[in-house]
């Protein structure tokens, strides 16, 4: 196994966040608790989550306020990051915690890969931009979710993972593993 599901998330979220407008940081997102500005803080804080936690290192930076400055090139410094401590040798054999219990690397690796997909999908659609985000990678990460996301997982409030949503018959697969993860569409 290699990092390559996250480092296509990242490529996907690069793209995404490089065509969101500092006027569209307020904006609201499908994520009802945080606007455009705070997603992208999300989105920066779960690399720097990533990284710590198959590091096993304590996590001290949460990308707050990385959505004031560059945010693209604080995307990018720490995405770089985070697959080179996925790609360090024996990175996704080691068992990690990343705060809540001991899993495989591997486990961790398709927790962040999704979460960063998934928040793209998310920035994209709060900024009018197209949701077809990497159909291959979608249908990857939606087969992947389907086998690891249990009930108890899912919430209204959507805390971890909110209800699944129905989704048309023509969705694209990123669009399925929105709703799949709890996103209206």
């Amino acid at each position: 196994m290699t990092p390559e599901p996250l480092e296509q998330a990242q490529n996907v979220a690069r793209q995404v966040l490089a065509n969101v407008r500092s006027d569209q940081l307020n904006l609201e997102t499908p994520c009802s608790d945080w606007n455009v500005g705070q997603l992208i803080d999300h989105l920066i804080g779960a690399q720097y989550w990533a990284r710590d936690g198959v590091r096993g290192q304590e996590m001290t930076e949460t990308g707050e306020g990385s959505s004031s400055g560059d945010y693209v090139a604080a995307f990018d410094q720490i995405a770089s990051e985070s697959l080179a401590a996925f790609s360090e040798d024996g990175a996704l054999e080691r068992v990690v915690n990343p705060g809540f219990g001991d899993m495989p690397a591997a486990a961790l690796m398709g927790m962040a890969s999704t979460d960063t997909f998934t928040h793209s999908w998310d920035l994209a659609r709060a900024t009018g931009q197209n949701t077809d985000l990497a159909p291959e990678l979608a249908s990857a990460l939606l087969e992947q979710s389907r086998r690891s996301i249990q009930d108890a997982f899912r919430s209204e409030d959507g805390r971890m993972f909110g209800l699944e949503q129905p989704a048309p018959e023509d969705a694209t697969p990123a669009d399925r593993l929105a709703a799949f993860l709890g996103r209206r569409l």
